[in-house]
Parts: C-alpha cells; structure tokens; sequence
C-alpha cells in the first residue's frame, strides 16, 4: 500500500492555492442565496435555503474554475475540467459553511460569522485537496 507523504510543503501550498479558488467560486453562490432569501420575504425553511446556498455555491465554483481555465484551454474542454472537480471537495466545503452559520448564527449571514464560515469552509477540504494531489497528482488548476 502506497503511503502519502503529509510533511511536503510544496503539495500543502498547491492544494491551499486550489481550495482558496474552490472557496471563492463557492463562497459567491453560498453567501449570495443566503442574502437574497434574507433580503427578501418568504416562508422557506432555514434549511432548504442552506440546500440552495450548497447547490448555488457548487454552480458557481463550476462557472469561476471554467472562466479561470478559459484562458489555457478551449471552453468545452475549460467546462469539462471545472466539473470534473472533486465534488467531494466541494459539497464539504459547502456543508462546513452552512454548518458553522447554523451553529454560530441560526443561518443569518452576519459580518462576524462569515470568517467563521470561510475558515470552516477552507480547512474542512484541505486535507482531501492535498491527498487527491498526491495520490493522483489532480489538481483543478
């Protein structure tokens, strides 16, 4: 069995750099639905505007990896590569977001629980980032 070397400071900053562009595109989905159903009147439950935020926040991330990889690639093969992300990555990501909303802000986007919900949002896939990486040698970028 292939063991992963976790000490290689070279991969950790490569997989950070990948995750930070993951947590943008992500990020502007998530806060954006989160605002707009604040913004708003309407009688949807906390949690199904947190399962929109998540599905809104995988699409945007999926739109900023494809403008991104437009500049080294054709669009199909820019769109192809942007969904061929791990998914896994980022609905962690996401789900770790809205967790740490619900759990620090009852799910209202405030200025002092987004930090929060960006460290949470980075540090949950890190780690998978940085395997992925140097298991397969993937990276979104």
């Amino acid at each position: 069995m292939n063991s992963i070397n976790w000490t290689c400071l070279k991969t950790w900053k490569e997989s950070a750099y990948n995750t930070l562009w993951c947590l943008v595109g992500c990020s502007i989905g998530d806060f954006g639905t989160i605002f707009y159903f604040q913004s708003i009147d309407h009688s949807l439950s906390i949690y199904l505007v947190m399962i929109l935020a998540i599905f809104n926040g995988l699409i945007t991330s999926v739109l900023l990896e494809t403008f991104i990889l437009i500049k080294k690639m054709k669009f199909i093969d820019a769109l192809k590569t942007a969904l061929g992300m791990s998914f896994i990555s980022m609905v962690a990501m996401e789900i770790s977001m809205n967790l740490t909303d619900l759990i620090f802000a009852s799910g209202t986007l405030t200025w002092w629980v987004i930090p929060m919900m960006l460290f949470a949002g980075f540090i949950t896939p890190w780690p998978y980032n940085y395997w992925r990486l140097k298991k397969y040698g993937v990276a979104c970028h």
